[in-house]
């Protein structure tokens, strides 16, 4: 074996030993696991941004990609090299921040297994993007002779009502009304936002990613086991915005408002989606603002609990689902 190979070796089994830790232990169950349950665009001292993993058998995937998802993963107990593919509900940078990071350094790990990421239209520019922006580190690699990463990556975009097989897992997609233009605009939409239910072995579980009401997340989500959603407490956001910037012009604050309104969820509308849906639970998470206390957790929790008679859940970063 040639020295450099030999080298190249040693550096691979030596980074995947300091980087492992521990592999957090397989199950056949389906598992869900809220890595960053703030929401976003500004970053949250006590949160991390948009992440989840679904784990089943001996598969790995992450579900959006936030900034700091792949610190995340390791958390968690699982590892970059084991990543399977990686499914992303929109092409938000609050949800995909952390993929460059993802993507090399599963290439600095020497990570062998090809990885595919499924997403909206617009995700395989996004990944084209990326690659070409880190094409000199991959050319350098370690600084060795005749040695450059390669990415091993695919990407898949889907559409409304597709299926994903995945070795006994089933992913079923629907668009949502997260990127919703107004009817008066008499304009097509700029992009797409998916939502994702996954069921393997049983269990269902149904992820909305950023959405605004919709029926077509209910009919996802019908008879799911647990339900993961976002949610916004417009009002206050909104005067948060107005204490930040008190001279903002009407017509601007007005098309914010109509944003968050037609975009995300209040409280008892994600109460009145899981009781459309008939879900069993509701976990909450992309929270804004981050619930910081029992007390907040009480007032968003009686406001659901209006609409929804079932278990509510609000996710910190790391549970396990």
């Amino acid at each position: 074996m040639g020295k450099n190979i030999l080298s190249s070796l040693l550096l691979s089994a030596l980074l995947m030993t300091l980087s492992g830790a521990a592999t957090a232990e397989q199950t056949n169950e389906l598992t869900f696991i809220t890595l960053g349950t703030a929401g976003g665009p500004e970053a949250d001292g006590q949160r991390a941004q948009p992440a989840n993993a679904v784990v089943f058998n001996d598969q790995l995937f992450l579900v959006d990609v936030g900034d700091g998802a792949a610190a995340q993963l390791i958390k968690a107990g699982h590892r970059l090299p084991d990543l399977n593919g990686i499914f992303i509900s929109h092409n938000h940078f609050d949800h995909t921040g952390g993929l460059m990071a993802v993507l090399g350094l599963r290439m600095q790990l020497n990570a062998h297994s090809p990885l595919t990421i499924y997403g909206p239209e617009g995700t395989r520019e996004l990944v084209t993007g990326l690659l070409k922006a880190m094409s000199g580190p991959m050319r350098a690699a370690y600084g060795m002779p005749n040695q450059e990463w390669k990415a091993l990556v695919d990407v898949v975009e889907l559409a409304n009502k597709q299926l994903v097989e995945l070795n006994g897992l089933t992913v079923t997609v629907a668009t949502n009304s997260h990127f919703a233009i107004p009817d008066a605009a008499n304009q097509p939409e700029k992009a797409e936002s998916l939502a994702f239910r996954f069921d393997a072995g049983g269990k269902s579980v149904v992820y909305t990613g950023d959405t605004g009401p919709s029926d077509a997340v209910v009919a996802l989500a019908s008879g799911a086991d647990i339900l993961v959603s976002e949610m916004m407490d417009i009002p206050i956001v909104l005067n948060y915005i107005l204490k930040k910037e008190p001279n903002i012009p009407k017509p601007q604050l007005d098309g914010i408002e109509w944003h968050f309104r037609a975009h995300h969820l209040l409280p008892t509308q994600v109460g009145d989606l899981a009781e459309k849906a008939g879900v069993g639970k509701v976990v909450v998470t992309h929270m804004v603002p981050s619930i910081k206390n029992p007390e907040m957790a009480e007032v968003y929790q009686q406001k659901m609990s209006e609409k929804f008679g079932g278990k509510i859940v609000f996710a910190n970063d790391l549970d396990v689902f």
